[in-house]
């Protein structure tokens, strides 16, 4: 699953990646939650568009949202056959910009269960990686009164070998080669689209534990994603430095 992930790279960097056509100016973030605005790539009138959207799908048909579950994942083995996600699948598939998200490790023997960091791997010269692409689901819901709120979910699959030993599942990424079949809704039927749901490469990411402060929300900087080192790796969650805060309380930041 993913229930937390980051984005750093330059507005300019995105935008060379996914060739969309606005110019958006953010900051970086490092830790997205659940019912934050994020941004999602998506198709209009055949050219790739960025747009916020909740994170957190909220299918047309439902009634009364606040009785309903927040869908911030769909797991790709069911999203042509679940209600919830097979108009999405068919007709509504998006792209997830990303350059990492966080995992828990289950079935800790005991304790808290430990936070880890995945990230696209450096290149053979060190330089950053581009930022990853999450396959992703989007819906529009209407309410009572005509009003309209754009919401979007993570697709899951299995996780890879590597990340199996922290946990089950994972995000399924979508390579640059096949943007254009993922959001091409209109000539790729879902049934060929979700052939693009699989496990990463083993070589595609790496992984590594970092400290707790990643658990509040409220944090937010790079501090997160620092490696633990292996003395630290057996203390920890003991007590985790303090990293930087973007804001005062604990109410969940907005992505701009």
């Amino acid at each position: 699953m993913c229930g937390r992930y980051v984005i750093f790279s330059t507005p300019e960097a995105i935008r060379a990646l996914f060739r969309y056509g606005e110019q958006p100016n953010f900051p970086p973030r490092y830790n997205i939650a659940p019912t934050q605005p994020i941004p999602v790539v998506r198709l209009v009138d055949g050219k790739r568009s960025l747009a916020l959207m909740r994170w957190g799908l909220l299918p047309s048909w439902v009634e009364e949202p606040k009785a309903f579950p927040l869908l911030i994942n769909a797991r790709g083995e069911s999203v042509l056959d679940k209600p919830a996600f097979r108009n999405a699948m068919r007709r509504r598939r998006c792209l997830i910009p990303t350059d990492g998200f966080y995992e828990w490790q289950t079935g800790a023997p005991s304790g808290p269960k430990r936070p880890y960091f995945v990230r696209a791997r450096r290149g053979e010269d060190g330089a950053p990686p581009p930022p990853l692409a999450f396959a992703g689901l989007w819906e529009t819901w209407t309410g009572p009164n005509g009003e309209e709120l754009d919401t979007a979910a993570i697709v899951t699959t299995d996780a890879s070998r590597a990340l199996s030993a922290i946990h089950p599942r994972m995000p399924a990424f979508v390579a640059v080669e096949d943007f254009d079949r993922w959001l091409d809704c209109d000539t790729v039927p879902g049934e060929e689209a979700a052939t693009l749901i699989k496990p990463a490469d083993d070589a595609l990411l790496e992984v590594y534990p970092i400290w707790p402060a990643v658990n509040r929300v409220a944090n937010d900087s790079e501090a997160l994603i620092a490696p633990l080192s292996p003395q630290a790796e057996q203390a920890a969650p003991a007590q985790p430095p303090k990293p930087s805060k973007t804001k005062k309380s604990d109410d969940q930041p907005t992505l701009f």
